[in-house]
């Protein structure tokens, strides 16, 4: 029983440490986002650093592929008909 006298006061110093570096870390902003700079990497927000000539036929101004091309399907081997 004598026990109980060290590790209740033991246990309360503890728990109110655990409450304070959680109040630190609350005031710190260290829980403000924990999703939006891990999904920020996906999203493409670079198309309009790209120079209109580097841009492939189909990105360029109007958004129309070439005409003649077939978009998909079977036998596409995704050039697009650009041979060098």
């Amino acid at each position: 029983m004598n026990i109980l006298l060290i590790l209740i006061p033991i246990a309360l110093l503890l728990v109110t440490a655990g409450v304070l570096l959680f109040n630190w870390a609350v005031k710190n902003g260290q829980y403000d986002d924990l999703d939006g700079p891990a999904h920020r990497i996906l999203y493409d927000d670079d198309k309009d650093m790209i120079p209109d000539d580097a841009k492939q036929p189909r990105d360029r101004e109007g958004g129309q592929p070439e005409a003649g091309k077939r978009k998909g399907g079977a036998g596409d081997d995704g050039d697009h008909g650009q041979h060098p």
